[in-house]
């Protein structure tokens, strides 16, 4: 029986199968199976038969993998949206501050009068600081200005971009106007580019030094009551 097992697995073998292919065929051990076939040569054509075969099987495994990391992560991220109950104004002000001090512009000693500068490439990062602005602060439309930083390799996109900011802020194109070009750098590693890639938006809210002020009293406020100093 052995015999005609290795008999038929050799052939099966030089017809260019796989180890996996061949136990579905001959019931061995991979061990009993990996001893018969050792010295069992394939041609080229074989070969590269069996490598786009593991390349096929690599990336199906691969997709798997993927399509079970997005399964888990939109559940998660499903059940920690339903943990965010109603949000009222004293919460987005406090979430705006917050916001202000990670991504604003503060006022310096060396640097007195700093105004309002809010910058940030994520569109609703944006949105919600506009919508602070707005509603916490009663910031008027026509006191903000907008700045668009975006690399030079990106200047025949300018257009795109000014109507992507316009849609995502709800304000009008000429409020784009103010363009700014960085300097591309080729050994730079950019992660935010392709399709994704909009540029930055800086934020500025004319003669609103004291803002900035009082948006420094509140985050020292804030330190105080979370008993950080």
């Amino acid at each position: 029986m052995n015999f005609q097992l290795k008999t038929q697995a050799i052939r099966l073998r030089r017809m260019g199968l796989s180890y996996s292919e061949i136990l579905g065929k001959v019931p061995v051990a991979k061990s009993t199976l990996s001893s018969w076939l050792h010295s069992v040569g394939l041609s080229k054509t074989q070969k590269q038969r069996l490598t786009e075969k593991k390349l096929a099987s690599a990336r199906k495994g691969a997709l798997v993998k993927k399509m079970q990391r997005l399964r888990t992560t939109e559940e998660i991220k499903r059940k920690a949206r339903l943990s965010i109950r109603r949000i009222v104004k004293r919460d987005l002000w406090l979430m705006g501050i917050v916001l202000y001090w990670a991504e604003g512009t503060k006022e310096k000693e060396y640097k007195p009068g700093q105004g309002v500068v809010f910058s940030n490439s994520d569109p609703l990062m944006i949105k919600l600081f506009l919508k602070w602005l707005d509603s916490c602060v009663c910031i008027d439309a026509g006191a903000i200005d907008f700045g668009l930083y975006i690399h030079e390799n990106h200047k025949d996109k300018v257009a795109e971009f000014k109507k992507y900011w316009s849609e995502i802020t709800g304000f009008p194109r000429v409020k784009f106007d103010k363009i700014y070009f960085k300097k591309h750098k080729i050994k730079s590693i950019r992660k935010n580019r392709g399709e994704n890639y909009h540029g930055l938006l800086r934020i500025a809210v004319r003669k609103s030094s004291n803002l900035n002020r009082r948006i420094a009293g509140w985050i020292e406020g804030i330190c105080f009551q979370c008993r950080v100093v």
